[in-house]
């Protein structure tokens, strides 16, 4: 099974798919299958302090699940914790996208994309073998101001296109705002 989880920056949306993976918290719990936890992160914190904060902040996570860290090859480290994990959980794709989009800023737009939409599909293919659960982290970036730069609109752009297509395979889809999930399907 498949959950994509949106909301905007601080809505909720990561303690939300923590909570829904231990079975606790909220309403939205039916689907979700109990078992071994495999949580994958997608920062790079670098020297970066503020990075290293926000890192540390979503580390509050049982001690007995797994972590891995996968800032680029992720639908991989998916593929790897659904062999062995009941839930895995992807925290999450908007980072991880703006390091795709990184280590891609020579490629064309258009081959960055179909790199991201690829690793999508491959995600929703490991979700779909032996009743894994999978949820996927991810800001929705769309309903904010019109970014002034062209690199921030074209990572916008793309990141409503991943959206998009993870929207397409998952089986649920809830946006948390305020901390409150809602579901759209």
């Amino acid at each position: 099974m498949l959950t994509l989880i949106l909301g905007g920056a601080r809505s909720g949306k990561s303690r939300f798919a923590r909570e829904r993976a231990s079975g606790s918290g909220h309403i939205f719990h039916s689907q979700v299958s109990h078992g071994r936890v495999c949580y994958i992160a997608t920062a790079r914190a670098g020297d970066d302090t503020e990075m290293q904060a926000r890192i540390a902040r979503h580390a509050d996570r049982p001690a007995e699940w797994q972590t891995v860290e996968a800032p680029l090859r992720l639908a991989e480290a998916v593929e790897e914790a659904a062999q062995s994990s009941a839930v895995v959980i992807v925290d999450c794709l908007t980072v991880w996208l703006s390091n795709l989009m990184f280590e891609n800023r020579q490629a064309a737009a258009a081959e960055t994309e179909a790199a991201a939409l690829a690793e999508i599909d491959r995600i929703a293919a490991a979700s779909r073998s032996g009743g894994r659960q999978v949820i996927l982290v991810s800001n929705e970036v769309g309903s904010a101001t019109v970014p002034e730069s062209p690199v921030a609109r074209a990572f916008r752009d793309l990141q409503g296109i991943v959206n998009q297509h993870a929207a397409r395979y998952a089986d649920e889809v809830l946006l948390v705002v305020a901390g409150l999930p809602v579901k759209l399907k």
